[in-house]
Formats: C-alpha cells, sequence, structure tokens
C-alpha cells in the first residue's frame, strides 16, 4: 500500500518506518522543516532503541521517504495515518489543535476529482492514531469535510472521498519497534466494512486473534482506559510505600505478596518516584477532564493525578529531611538519571526536573548525569546557575554532598560502591527506584533512603 502518516514525531516515525518495513511505501510528513531536513539525512532526532538503523534501512530502499508537502504526499495513497501530539491543555483537557490543523490540510489535499488509486472505489482512509477524546475522529471527519466544502465540493459527505478509522497506538518508549511489530494487541474503530478490511490487510503481520475491531467510540476510549489503569497501579503503589515508611512496613515484601496473587499480577506494581513521560501525566488529566465535561465525576482519576504529582517531591524532601533546615543551600547533590525512564530520551514530566527544580530554588547546585536525556534537559531547564551535566556517573559523584537516583537505567544498577563512596563527601544515596539492597548499603556503609522501606542509617551522617 501507499500510506502518509502525518506527523513525524515519536509515533508518527516508529508508525511510518514500522509499516515501510513491511514492504508499504510510507511518505510522513511534518510541518517542522527543519525536522524533515534531519530526517532526509538518516537523523532520529530522539533515542528509541532499535528505531535509527531500521529507518535508515528503509530510506536506503526506497520505502521511506519525507515530506512538509500534505498535497503531493497524499497523492495516491490508500491509508493517511494522523500521529500529531495532542498536549495537554491549560485546563487539562486535552489540546486538539495540531489533530484540527492536520485534518485540514487533508481536506485541502485531497483532489475533488475521483482518483482510482485512492484505495477502494477512490476513497481515502483516514486513521487517527493520536490520543484522542471520545468523538474526535467525527470532529476529524467534520474539518475535512469542511476545507473540502470551502474549495468548492458543493453537497460533499465525507463518506463520498473518505473512510474512518480509530487506531490508536499502544507503544512504550524505550520499546516502541518491537511493540509495533509484536504487539499485544491492535485496536480498530471503523464505522464501515471497507474500512475495516483495509485495515486488517494493513495489519495482516500480526496474529488474526490480536486484531479488536469495534466501534470507533470504544477505540477512542480503550487507550485512555489502559493507560489510566496503569498510572492507578502506580499511584497505588507509591501511596501504599508512603504508609510503608510510616509503619515500619517493606514496600518490597507487599509488592511480591500481592503480586503472587493471580487477580493482582506483578505488573506495575513497583514503588518509585512518581511517573512521567508524554503518555500517563497527560491522558490521566484528559480524561478526568473529558468525564466531568460528560456530567462524570472522575474521583479515583483525580487522585491518580494528585497522588502522582505530590510523589515527585518525595526525593527532596528525603535529602531536605536528612541536611536539616536550610541545610541543602551550598551543597552539592549527585543526579543519576534525567529521562522519565529508561531507554529513553524522553524528560517530559520526568521526576528527574522536579527535583533539580526544587534543589536550585533552595540554593543547592546539581551535578546531573543520563546516558540519553542530557540534551533535551537542557533544551527544557534551559541555562540555570547551579546546574551542570557530567559526562559520566562517577564524574557527577566527585564532590558531591549526596547522590539521588532518579532513573532506572541498567547503568547505575551495578555500581563500583566503593568508588561512589570514596567520591562523596558524606556517604548519603537517596534512590528513587529502589535499585539496591538494604542489607549491601549496610555492608558498604551509606545512608541510603529508598522509597517505601526503612532507612538505612549505618554511617555517620557528617
Amino acid at each position: 500500500m501507499k500510506l502518509v502518516v502525518i506527523g513525524s514525531g515519536y509515533v508518527g516515525l516508529v508508525t511510518g518506518t514500522c509499516l515501510a518495513r513491511f514492504g508499504n511505501s510510507v511518505v510522513c510528513v511534518d510541518t517542522d522543516e527543519r525536522r524533515i531536513e534531519t530526517l532526509r539525512r538518516g537523523e532520529v532526532p530522539f533515542y528509541e532503541p532499535g528505531l535509527s538503523d531500521m529507518m535508515k534501512r528503509n530510506m536506503e530502499e526506497g520505502r521511506l521517504s519525507f515530506t512538509p508537502d500534505t498535497e503531493s504526499a497524499l497523492d495516491g495513497a490508500e491509508v493517511c495515518f494522523i500521529t500529531v501530539g495532542t498536549p495537554s491543555a491549560p485546563d487539562g483537557g486535552a489540546d486538539l489543535s495540531y489533530v484540527e490543523a492536520a485534518s485540514r490540510a487533508v481536506g485541502r489535499a485531497i483532489k475533488l476529482e475521483k482518483n482510482e488509486k485512492i484505495g477502494e472505489g477512490g476513497r481515502l482512509l483516514v486513521a487517527v492514531k493520536s490520543t484522542v477524546p471520545m468523538g474526535t475522529n467525527a470532529r476529524v471527519r467534520d474539518w475535512i469535510a469542511e476545507e473540502l466544502r470551502k474549495r468548492g465540493a458543493g453537497g460533499f459527505t465525507a463518506g463520498g472521498l473518505i473512510e474512518m478509522a480509530s487506531n490508536p497506538e499502544f507503544l512504550r518508549e524505550g520499546a516502541a519497534v518491537r511493540d509495533f511489530v509484536e504487539p499485544d494487541r491492535v485496536v480498530i474503530g471503523t464505522d464501515s466494512p471497507g474500512a475495516a478490511e483495509r485495515m486488517r490487510e494493513l495489519y495482516s503481520f500480526t496474529e488474526p486473534d490480536k486484531l479488536l475491531f469495534m466501534d470507533i467510540a470504544s477505540a477512542e476510549m480503550a487507550k485512555y482506559a489502559a493507560n489510566a489503569m496503569l498510572a492507578a497501579r502506580i499511584s497505588f503503589m507509591n501511596e501504599m510505600a508512603n504508609i510503608c515508611e510510616r509503619v515500619g512496613a517493606n514496600i518490597d515484601s507487599i509488592r511480591q505478596a500481592m503480586g503472587l496473587d493471580t487477580r493482582i499480577g506483578g505488573k506495575f506494581l513497583y514503588a518509585g518516584c512518581g511517573y512521567g513521560g508524554s503518555c500517563f501525566p497527560k491522558d490521566v488529566r484528559a480524561i478526568r477532564d473529558f468525564a466531568a465535561s460528560s456530567g462524570c465525576d472522575a474521583r479515583i482519576l483525580s487522585a491518580v493525578d494528585e497522588v502522582n504529582v505530590r510523589q515527585k517531591e518525595v526525593l527532596y524532601e528525603k535529602l531536605a529531611a536528612h541536611f536539616g533546615a536550610g541545610g541543602l543551600s551550598g551543597r552539592t547533590i549527585a543526579l543519576w538519571g534525567l529521562a522519565f525512564k529508561p531507554k529513553t530520551s524522553d524528560t517530559r514530566e520526568a521526576p528527574a526536573l522536579s527535583l533539580i527544580r526544587r534543589l536550585l530554588d533552595d540554593g543547592a547546585r546539581v551535578a546531573a548525569h543520563d546516558p540519553r536525556a542530557a540534551g533535551e534537559a537542557k533544551e527544557v531547564l534551559g541555562e540555570r546557575r547551579g546546574l551542570s551535566y557530567a559526562s559520566g556517573p562517577y564524574e557527577a559523584v566527585d564532590g558531591a554532598d549526596a547522590l539521588a537516583v532518579a532513573t532506572e537505567w541498567d547503568i547505575y544498577r551495578q555500581p563500583d560502591f566503593e568508588r561512589v563512596r570514596r567520591l562523596l563527601k558524606t556517604p548519603v544515596i537517596v534512590d528513587g527506584r529502589n535499585l539496591y539492597s538494604l542489607s549491601e548499603m549496610r555492608h558498604r556503609g551509606f545512608v541510603y533512603y529508598s522509597v517505601g522501606r526503612p532507612p538505612v542509617l549505618a554511617a555517620s551522617q557528617g
């Protein structure tokens, strides 16, 4: 098939590259001409394992190209994916301005005369892969129709030139390529047999029992429901961890006991310093906002978000408590991890950035390290007095008063603890991801604070 992907960010680039891998001819469109030039040079503007090599191979073999011109891209296309961002609006709802702009661009680009090269019977299938609130696919159809009527399509009806499908993405940053080519499930919402059949053909590389066909509204809702459930598990475990600290229990033991219950399972039961990224925070807020506009008081979703916002303060609070009132001013804190999770360069709503801002506001200095996300963190935080970026984890620790761990990169899991202890001014570690065992920290003489577990106070606090 000839496919068009509008939006060459994270979802769009993964989608376009993976579909090209299966033999389709894919054109990725983006209004950011600088990004297009970057992609044409074979450069991926973010880190995602396996994506760069696959993209370059598809480009070399002529199946993948990039353009800022929607009209030329759509010429002869059978399916057009909309994969633009839907960031949080000021009120917490989903900002659909990019979706509207992409939809209107499609409406301005579709040929009004019947084009037999466009799909079955000359109809273009528009598949919305962006995470959008219920009812957005209908609005996409209307935006396209409005642009077509402006061009003199008279009594145009959307079904005459386009079909619609909702095809939400379920891509985990750090595992997106594998998630696309070997998905747990592919959700497809359609309102016509023709659209369903074309989507079935497009996803023929997927096991048939993993293709879930449903109505469009249910497909739109499925993505939000899945992300909200996962976010709820994280916030629930973080709340349990906070209670454990008050009563002297160990969240690791509670997690193991819960995870062996077959009704619960062991995934997403790890306590930490909060979730971040491009999906969970904004999607929880968006569905909460949409529910409110529909007359539903989504109290669980409100609590999930509130707990997470609060949890991002735990690293700062543990450091402040250790050094005492006013004790952070003039201190240097080493920070391992800037991305919201490992295997990505994404720092959106990352707990590490919340910690950096609080420490700098208190007059502390921060020496940060991340194997992939330092560049993005610099763009987000800008030049800040007291903030520096180290070339390696031990360079960050050298001369620091304490070490804080915010991201569970593998490189941080088994460091040379003796070297860390020698480099630190005081042997203090605040671990937001519970990477280290309490017994080892005690044996090595660290003061060690984690999340939901008893503190280790074996060493002098200096």
